[in-house]
């Protein structure tokens, strides 16, 4: 798989536009700086294939959303009885939160902040 996320991520860069973040596993230090558009960065992540980062073996993607108060949208969440775990530390992009859809496949809720918060 390793091989395919290269080229996807030089497929990204060249045909349109998008840096690869995944040089990095850490949240806001990546090489190249986001794709920036009016509502704010979008990001195209390949991980590798052994990756653990999703945190079930059998699950290869996940979806990242961005939002505005990270804070409301888990309270919003949870009072319609789904479970949203906050990760307790803020990166130099923002703040992040997971919880999952019904197949159990992992979702991100992502409050920018630093050089990624909203112009």
């Amino acid at each position: 798989m390793e091989g395919f996320s290269s080229g996807l991520t030089i497929r990204q860069r060249e045909g349109i536009g998008i840096s690869n973040t995944s040089g990095s596993r850490s949240h806001g230090e990546h090489e190249d700086p986001v794709w920036q558009r009016e509502a704010g960065p979008t990001v195209f992540s390949p991980f590798p294939e052994t990756s653990d980062y999703f945190g079930d073996a059998h699950k290869d993607w996940m979806l990242n959303f961005r939002v505005r108060d990270l804070g409301k949208m888990a309270t919003q969440l949870r009072d319609a009885g789904i479970a949203v775990e906050i990760d307790p530390k803020s990166y130099p992009n923002g703040r992040f939160a997971r919880l999952h859809d019904p197949e159990g496949n992992p979702i991100q809720l992502w409050q920018p902040g630093g050089v990624a918060a909203p112009r």
